[in-house]
């Protein structure tokens, strides 16, 4: 089902439509501030298959965790690194994915994740109310293995079809650019992917950064 949440009424029902579909360990995609995404609850085991499923066969790296709020980090990490904190009251809601390690006590399976989790707030009204509602989500880009990310919910549509149950359009995205990625895990924050928040922007939050390929 396709909710246009350009129309307020549409808007209201899709929402809630997604927020009931989430919770009963369905598929959704919804627009962000960079390209659609496809959602599922991150603590429902078979919802996150389900979604590395309609993405297709071959290698996936674990999906990111998209959050309703900053504080939601306080209850995904162990020992929240100060700089998260500097950096998320810096960019988020916005487009950088921070790499934090998580608790252990995490009731979750994203996939081989080496103890860590890629976590982001994104800059977007109906995704941050759906959020809001069902708790941290796995968000892949809303696209088949291979193909283009969609920036509308109708693209992604064409690619997912019904393994996908609510399906949210807001339009194109204003920003197709990928979410910048910093790494917090090591000794030393690494730059892991230029995107949408330059570089030049992260270091003055963390002037000890190296992007990867500066390691020696």
């Amino acid at each position: 089902m396709l909710y246009d949440c350009r129309s307020l009424a549409d808007r209201d029902r899709g929402i809630a439509a997604a927020i009931e579909a989430v919770k009963n360990g369905e598929l959704v995609v919804l627009p962000t501030d960079t390209v659609y995404g496809i959602g599922a609850d991150a603590f429902t085991p078979y919802a996150v298959t389900a979604l590395r499923d309609a993405k297709g066969p071959g290698p996936q790296a674990p999906p990111p965790v998209l959050v309703g709020s900053r504080h939601t980090l306080d209850g995904l990490v162990f020992m929240l690194p100060k700089l998260a904190r500097d950096l998320a009251d810096a960019f988020w809601p916005g487009a950088l994915t921070i790499i934090v390690e998580h608790a252990p006590s995490l009731q979750w399976d994203l996939g081989e994740t080496g103890g860590a989790v890629a976590v982001r707030m994104p800059l977007h009204p109906v995704a941050l109310e759906v959020l809001r509602e069902t708790g941290p989500m796995a968000v892949s880009s809303a696209n088949k293995l291979g193909q283009p990310a969609a920036k509308t919910a109708e693209e992604a549509r064409e690619q997912l079809g019904y393994a996908v149950r609510i399906y949210l359009e807001a339009g194109a995205s204003v920003d197709p650019e990928p979410s910048t990625i910093v790494d917090l895990t090591g000794d030393v924050p690494r730059l892991l992917r230029a995107g949408a928040i330059p570089f030049e922007k992260i270091r003055d939050v963390a002037p000890e950064i190296v992007a990867q390929d500066a390691e020696s």
